[in-house]
């Protein structure tokens, strides 16, 4: 059979920064550029809209730049308006070559945004294009609220269809621009058009309103369409574009007929810099790019993966080049521990693994969370294993007042030998560091650095809710992280460290 190759544009960096609070600098959207062009391999990138304000413009002058010397200038694509070549001009101040120009995809637009005729509004939009084709700069329509004209005033989009037609343009646009189509009518919608008009590039953009971006994207696809815009992390205005992530996975797992160039192994990959580069973080139960997404919880579920993989799908983790995990738990069983303790190189007989999994499910009932670094403490603590503890934090006295330095005054044994130290800091942690940091040049050794150090408690939680704090330290010889919870933050910190000491000196 043969395959169909369809276009995937990214529109991340213009509809994906309508995302409410997101703005990327000019050396962000280089960045992200390069990486979806070079690397991720979609064949177009839709990067700004033109006339929004000089830090656009320079952003898209830096990306012409560089597509310009490697090749990818008819790649980027910028939004224009129907403006009497205001934007055209805008466009080639900025080195740009392809516009997306915004129109009319409704009477309803039309009549009570615009207050004109189509036949009017037809036209404008021509005296752009020609402007365009003198200027040397490509045409691709957007038909705005196309999604609501099929609904309510179909006769004017295939009169506009119909008129589009005879124009130079290279591609039609038909966004669900308030994310309300279902399935059925994205694939009734975009068949009544590419039946009707065949020879035409009809490209489809779906937002993501009803959660049903996805699922839309697929019967537009089964439906003809020769396109799709598609944005990382399924960013965008309200609830977002169709994903990038799912919709690559879905026609690679569900859609045979289709091809594209699309690099899926590159997608976790462009989905953390764009959620470092906005501040919008991706939910763990996000599909493919998820921090739980392909870690498996229930102890049945890791059982059955070591007998044939019984709980494995199409949906690897490796093909986005990520990893398999085994959450411990409450629900963990033996298996899941198995697993953690092979990853680690530790090994345990059925007895001693029976215990172990009987204090993991302890610690889950009171909502601890369990780690496979946490897995050496837990064996000592149950089974006096080669772990022992050999750094102990006696006490301590933390002080805070107005005026003064924050100081700690720390009792702590180091393999029976118990030292006392006083110190000051820059906060009550940074005190009991350098207390810390005093016993330990008294001993002649040193600690590893702190590179790292995060603190977060439940959503929605009151100020008497447990804390965890998280801390990466960095030695000579490797980079590891250590944890404590407390309701106190200073404290959580205090248990983190004191397994580090641990983990340094065995």
């Amino acid at each position: 059979m043969k395959k169909k190759n369809i276009e995937i544009m990214d529109t991340t960096l213009r509809d994906g920064e309508q995302t409410s609070s997101v703005s990327f600098s000019a050396s962000e959207k280089l960045t992200i550029a390069k990486l979806l062009l070079e690397e991720l391999k979609v064949d177009r990138i839709e990067i700004a809209s033109a006339r929004v304000s000089e830090g656009e413009f320079q952003a898209v002058k830096d990306i012409t730049e560089w597509a310009s010397e490697h090749g990818y200038l008819d790649q980027v694509e910028v939004l224009s308006f129907v403006d009497k070549g205001v934007s055209i001009e805008w466009m080639i101040e900025a080195g740009a070559k392809v516009q997306n120009l915004l129109t009319k995809g409704s009477l309803n637009h039309l009549t009570h945004q615009l207050k004109k005729t189509a036949n009017q509004h037809f036209k404008e939009i021509s005296e752009v294009v020609e402007l365009a084709t003198e200027k040397g700069i490509d045409t691709n329509v957007y038909l705005e609220d196309w999604s609501n004209g099929m609904r309510n005033s179909k006769d004017y989009v295939h009169e506009f269809l119909e008129f589009l037609s005879t124009q130079p343009i290279k591609r039609i646009m038909l966004p669900d621009t308030l994310g309300v189509l279902t399935p059925k009518e994205s694939f009734d919608f975009v068949k009544e058009i590419k039946d009707t008009y065949p020879d035409l590039h009809f490209d489809f953009h779906a937002h993501n309103d009803y959660d049903l971006g996805v699922a839309n994207v697929m019967e537009g696809l089964k439906a003809g369409a020769d396109g799709l815009h598609l944005t990382v992390n399924g960013m965008g205005e309200r609830a977002g574009n169709a994903p990038m992530s799912s919709t690559i996975a879905v026609i690679n797992d569900f859609m045979p007929g289709i091809q594209m160039g699309v690099n899926e192994k590159v997608l976790y990959t462009v989905s953390k810099l764009v959620e470092n580069f906005s501040g919008v973080m991706i939910p763990a139960n996000k599909p493919i790019i998820g921090a739980n997404v392909f870690t498996q919880t229930a102890g049945i579920h890791a059982d059955g993966d070591n007998k044939k993989n019984l709980y494995f799908s199409d949906l690897m983790p490796e093909r986005f080049g990520r990893t398999r995990q085994y959450a411990l738990g409450k629900a963990s069983g033996k298996a899941n521990i198995q697993k953690n303790l092979q990853q680690l190189g530790l090994q345990l007989n059925d007895e001693d693994l029976k215990k172990v999994t009987q204090r993991i499910i302890e610690l889950g009932d009171k909502k601890q969370v369990v780690t496979k670094e946490d897995l050496p403490y837990i064996i000592s603590d149950v089974l006096d294993y080669n772990y022992e503890e050999k750094i102990k934090v006696n006490s301590y006295v933390l002080t805070h007042s107005k005026g003064l330095k924050p100081s700690t005054t720390v009792s702590i044994t180091i393999e029976d030998e118990v030292f006392e130290e006083h110190a000051q800091g820059d906060g009550q942690f940074d005190a009991f560091m350098n207390a810390i940091r005093h016993v330990f040049k008294r001993k002649k050794m040193v600690l590893p650095d702190l590179i790292d150090y995060a603190v977060r408690i439940p959503p929605g939680s009151h100020s008497d809710a447990l804390c965890e704090t998280i801390i990466t330290w960095k030695n000579s010889e490797k980079e590891f992280k250590t944890r404590g919870l407390d309701s106190d933050q200073t404290v959580s910190a205090i248990k983190a460290t004191e397994k580090m000491l641990n983990i340094i000196i065995n």
